[in-house]
């Protein structure tokens, strides 16, 4: 699975920092950001959208953008990059969670709701990264440790921010504070939550079959006639373009060594790395369970680790976690890296040595220190390369956008695209033919470049349009309609349409032969049907299956079964399965009771937030917010 795919599989967790209120306080928990981390330098000016004619500063969104990327990257690694940002949609919902705020104090205001500075002092008294050993750290520190984030945060900007914080709780209870969840859906979703299944599967891949299926020309030319839609060949275009290239101009550049020591000093905490160690971890979760029972169960665990045991094959198989599948390998982490009673022991460990049980909110841990990193940083030597390159980088793309302003009244028509090349000694460009979602030859892929093409007329020249590169001005010159193509033309991909359809039938016929059996006895019309069965530990909703991953249709089928009963063959996107439950165990008596009240609170406020998401819609559908769509692709750099 790609980082991509991994993500996007966790766009839940990508929402987490896209308040206002964190963009300015996150710096509390993590180590503040750069603007230049991101490629971006002064803070541009103006608006990037209004609400009922309230602006929201281009800073402000290229501030919340950044935080917002760093935390990603803090979370997935150095691997990640600004295309991700892109294909995430990051940019869209880091602005329309700032609209959304600013439409919050408006419809707060409306109702006339406010925050005395009582309440914003108390709800900074209680602040946990202004907290030291559980009380507050005094005024004059709160203001040294804004002071101290980069850039400095001035203490009116921050409690500004919390103001507004209070002003959107206070709207959402007296808007949602009427909202109640029965004790019968709690019970229910506890019921969803905590119920375990053991799973025989026997897995049916199509891909098994695909080399033993070679399909007639008739067979293909039947699938291609009916359904010839799904071959359509796309609209395509072809454009002449002149060129602004700000990595042509990059090589003119020159970084001084006052310019690199500057752009080091106020990068200077980017390039430290704080000591850090690498645990794992067996954890035994007691959330619904009887505290007493779960403690046995680890301390039978801990006596196994003690006397010598494998930790990682203890952690697969006993471990309640996702790690397990890694040993419980929980990487590296900093100080505060980890809640605060794994990190007191974690901490104090030696190289290879394991703790006793150490008691968290999430249950029992039993940690064990595997490595140790010493604090670094990076001197300037060490990162000059990186910083003269981004120096000359920036520069370029100034004098880029400072080029183009300059040419762009002067070329309003395709004639002016060859002469303004013949004078400022750059080229003209063909594109050749491609399609919206295809990249332009000599261009790149560049989506506002192929958007703009396939707005405009043949003989018309495009505004300047921003590029990977920099900036152009486009002509269309040639243009070609969507046309159904002959099947010679999509023989290739109509043959494997076909081989895929074939596999994918040969294997949900072999699933459901063995599923005739499967009740009676599963091993034995498993092995009949040639495939090995697959047995999972216990695992609730949601957890990943062997060979198929996580899936709702196997899910919605097996966990309405009994103990013993099979299900007949599910189709899931790259296979076919029979599944059988082997074992099944319901939440015991007097659990529920126990999840009871925490359960129902977060119950409670997801229905509050899904309401107020609702009342927002409505109250923004009555505001008029307008957007800068230049000063958007400006800041994210959109191609």
């Amino acid at each position: 699975m790609t980082m991509l795919d991994r993500m996007r599989r966790h766009k839940g967790w990508l929402k987490w920092s896209l308040g206002i209120v964190v963009v300015t306080f996150v710096a509390l928990y993590v180590p503040s950001c750069f603007l230049s981390d991101m490629g971006v330098t002064a803070a541009p000016t103006g608006a990037i959208a209004t609400v009922n004619g309230r602006k929201i500063p281009v800073a402000t969104f290229q501030r919340a953008y950044t935080q917002q990327a760093q935390a990603i990257r803090s979370a997935y690694g150095d691997q990640f990059n600004d295309q991700m940002l892109q294909q995430l949609g990051i940019g869209p919902r880091v602005l329309d969670q700032l609209v959304n705020d600013e439409a919050i104090l408006i419809e707060a205001e409306r109702l006339g709701i406010r925050v005395s500075d009582t309440e914003l002092r108390d709800r900074i008294l209680t602040i946990p990264g202004l907290q030291q050993n559980g009380q507050f750290v005094g005024w004059d520190q709160y203001r040294a440790m804004l002071q101290r984030q980069r850039p400095p945060v001035r203490p009116d900007e921050f409690e500004n921010e919390i103001r507004k914080q209070l002003i959107g709780d206070k709207l959402q209870a007296q808007v949602t504070g009427w909202i109640h969840v029965p004790d019968s859906e709690i019970q229910s979703e506890f019921t969803r939550r905590n119920e375990k299944l053991k799973l025989e599967l026997a897995v049916f891949t199509a891909n098994e079959f695909r080399k033993t299926i070679q399909p007639t020309d008739a067979e293909i030319a039947a699938r291609f006639e009916a359904n010839k839609e799904e071959y359509r060949l796309p609209e395509k275009r072809r454009v002449r373009f002149l060129a602004v290239d700000a990595n042509s101009l990059k090589s003119r550049m020159t970084a001084s060594n006052q310019e690199i020591e500057a752009l080091y000093r106020r990068n200077e905490a980017m390039y430290s790395t704080p000591e850090q160690i690498r645990s794992s971890h067996i954890l035994f979760k007691t959330e619904g369970k009887d505290d007493a029972t779960v403690k046995k169960a680890a301390e039978a665990v801990l006596a196994k680790v003690k006397a010598g045991g494998d930790f990682a094959a203890l952690a697969k198989q006993y471990s309640e976690d996702s790690s397990k599948d890694q040993g419980g390998d929980l990487s590296y982490s900093s100080r505060g890296g980890m809640v605060k009673e794994f990190d007191d022991v974690a901490w104090e460990l030696k190289i290879g040595e394991t703790s006793g049980l150490v008691k968290s909110q999430y249950g029992y841990h039993i940690i064990k220190l595997v490595d140790r990193k010493a604090a670094n940083k990076r001197t300037m030597t060490d990162v000059r390369p990186q910083l003269e390159d981004q120096i000359k980088t920036e520069k370029a793309q100034a004098e880029a956008t400072k080029k183009a302003d300059e040419l762009a009244p002067s070329i309003k028509t395709p004639a002016d695209l060859d002469r303004v090349a013949r004078e400022q000694s750059l080229a003209v460009g063909d594109s050749g033919l491609f399609s919206r979602d295809e990249p332009l030859a000599g261009i790149g892929f560049a989506p506002a470049v192929a958007a703009k093409a396939f707005e405009l007329e043949v003989g018309k020249v495009s505004e300047k349009l921003q590029t990977g590169q920099g900036f152009a001005w486009i002509t269309v010159v040639e243009t070609k309609p969507s046309v159904l193509p002959t099947l010679e033309e999509v023989k290739t991909k109509v043959k494997d349409d076909v081989i895929r359809v074939k596999a994918v039938d040969v294997a949900r016929a072999k699933a459901e032969t063995m599923a005739k059996g499967a009740a009676a006895n599963f091993a034995a019309a498993a092995k009949a049907a040639g495939v090995e069965v697959k047995t999972t530990e216990l695992i609730t909703r949601g957890q990943a299956l062997p060979e198929i991953g996580v899936n709702q249709a196997v899910e919605d089928v097996v966990f309405k079964l009994k103990t013993g009963e099979a299900t007949g063959a599910i189709a899931t996107d790259n296979a076919v399965v029979v599944a059988r439950v082997k074992e099944r165990q319901d939440p015991k008596p007097g659990e529920f009771e126990t999840a009871k009240t925490s359960l129902a609170g977060e119950l409670k406020q997801q229905r509050q937030n899904q309401f107020f998401a609702a009342y927002m819609g409505k109250a923004r559908e009555k505001m008029k917010i307008t957007y800068s769509d230049d000063a958007f692709r400006r800041v994210l750099g959109i191609k």
